[in-house]
């Protein structure tokens, strides 16, 4: 089943409370979590061989294996994910970081916010655009 959300998130008690934060905002959104970089690339690279993709990417910036920002680059590199959004998700909110996310294709660059009940906004307002105002747009 190619997921709704594609979360790279090495933290997994992190990933275990964005797991439930998805499930929270939405039940039916299925969210798959890999852990490292390398195995996310093959992953992505299996949708677009398979012609199937995640309506979302979340990336963690700083990943084992390659970076998110490698990882990003990769992805804006294979066509048939060139149009799927793509939401660099970090604790670094160093202008560095944004600035270099943007340039190279993000669409958005979220600072991971402290605590369940932040979290739980955040991923509201990101299922409230990138699902309902932006997808629909498109």
């Amino acid at each position: 089943m190619t997921p709704d959300i594609f979360y790279v998130e090495d933290d997994t008690d992190y990933a275990f409370f964005m797991q439930n934060a998805v499930q929270e905002v939405k039940e039916t959104l299925n969210l798959s979590i890999v852990e490292d970089g390398k195995e996310a690339l093959e992953k992505l690279q299996a949708f677009a061989d398979t012609k199937t993709k995640p309506k979302l990417i979340l990336l963690d910036l700083n990943l084992p294996g390659l970076s998110g920002l490698d990882l990003l680059k990769f992805i804006r590199d294979i066509p048939y994910l060139k149009s799927v959004p793509v939401i660099l998700f970090s604790t670094s909110d160093h202008p560095d970081d944004v600035k270099a996310s943007i340039e190279f294709g993000a669409n958005a660059y979220l600072t991971k916010p402290d605590g369940y009940d932040n979290l739980l906004k955040c991923v509201h307002s990101v299922h409230d655009f990138w699902f309902n105002q932006h997808l629909r747009l498109n």
